[in-house]
């Protein structure tokens, strides 16, 4: 600890992101990234940006991305959306802590998960912004009804994942108007980074943002559209909270996407087939991890995202975990209070998968 750190560094806990181990030849299945590569015209898309000598590097790029502000709101055109609902970010991540800094911090401290993405208590220590958690039920639930607070208790604002991290689970959409309509007076954001998996039957929560003008959902790239090495999020909600994100943006960095990232973003929203068919693989193979897993004696949360959690009643987790590991197997595993005993495995492809699998029999 340096002298010279400033007295918010000094009591900041950094988040802690997953493990990107340099190895050849290992099954990662610990970052919840995609299995399949981004979609061809993506790729296509940054190439030509790039051109052959590069030349257009020279050149800033659109500080407010219009063209992809367009492109989402083409791909939610249903539910009412309009460029000006639209904002993005260096990844979601970014996008999340502008929404701490310029919506979430109040008087009255904002709610969010006791078991959830760890990186929001860390903006609340950033930002200087009060927190309580609310803990999940025994079934590791969130419960609409422990975020609908008397008027005297009222909190500045609320936070969830959905399908909330790292357990899978989804809070329908029913529950979640029911969290905004119980907030008229703070923001609730609803964090969808993994909604994609849930399947065509699970609605995202952008479809009630022309109803409540509280609510901000937030999305990634990274996942769904198997860009997660590109760092592209965005949030949709009402016009007057993304004029609150584009102040905190442009008082922070005019440019926080490149020429290539909008390129490649634009195109992956764009290409609807191949979003469709890798987030169908992913779910085929998650339905089917579930199963074998069972046969071993696995108990499995239900999850709506691309990954599992699960444990095994008779098999310590993170004894597991390390034997995974010995075999060149990498999951996630939390030295938390109620879930220490869960791993949680990122959703390969096929073979990863069965690789998961001899490797568990071994070891069991």
């Amino acid at each position: 600890m340096s002298k010279y750190w400033s007295a918010t560094t000094r009591k900041l806990t950094p988040y802690v992101p997953g493990e990107q181990p340099k190895l050849t030849k290992l099954v990662k299945l610990n970052t919840n990234e995609n299995p399949y590569p981004p979609s061809p015209k993506a790729v296509a898309a940054m190439q030509a940006e790039l051109g052959a000598d590069g030349a257009t590097l020279r050149l800033y790029p659109d500080p407010n991305a219009d063209r992809l502000k367009d492109a989402i709101a083409r791909h939610f055109t249903m539910h009412g959306i309009t460029p000006a609902h639209v904002f993005v970010g260096n990844g979601s991540d970014e996008v999340l802590a502008h929404a701490f800094q310029g919506l979430l911090k109040h008087e009255r401290p904002i709610l969010f998960p006791d078991i959830t993405y760890s990186f929001y208590p860390v903006y609340c220590g950033l930002y200087g912004v009060d927190y309580e958690q609310v803990a999940l039920n025994d079934d590791f639930e969130i419960v609409a009804a422990d975020y609908l607070r008397p008027e005297a208790c009222k909190p500045g604002g609320v936070i969830f994942p959905n399908p909330n991290a790292p357990t899978g689970l989804l809070l329908p959409l029913a529950e979640v108007e029911r969290i905004v309509t119980g907030n008229p007076e703070a923001v609730v954001v609803v964090d969808e980074a993994y909604i994609d998996f849930g399947g065509d039957d699970i609605p995202t929560a952008i479809a009630l943002v022309a109803k409540y003008p509280n609510l901000l959902v937030v999305h990634t790239l990274s996942k769904s559209r198997s860009l997660a090495g590109l760092r592209v999020g965005y949030a949709v909600g009402h016009p007057e909270l993304i004029e609150g994100l584009e102040r905190v943006k442009n008082s922070f960095n005019s440019y926080p996407l490149d020429r290539l990232a909008i390129a490649g973003a634009v195109a992956a929203m764009d290409d609807v087939a191949h979003f469709d068919a890798t987030r169908k693989a992913v779910m085929k193979s998650r339905e089917a991890l579930i199963a074998d897993m069972a046969k071993l004696g696995f108990e499995t949360l239900p999850s709506a995202a691309n990954f599992i959690f699960a444990r095994h009643p008779k098999h310590d987790a993170a004894t597991l975990a390390v034997a995974l590991r010995e075999r060149s197997i990498i999951v996630r595993h939390f030295k938390l209070p109620r879930i220490e005993q869960y791993l949680r495995i990122t959703i390969g492809t096929d073979e990863q998968c069965l690789a998961l699998l001899a490797a568990l029999r071994e070891i069991l």
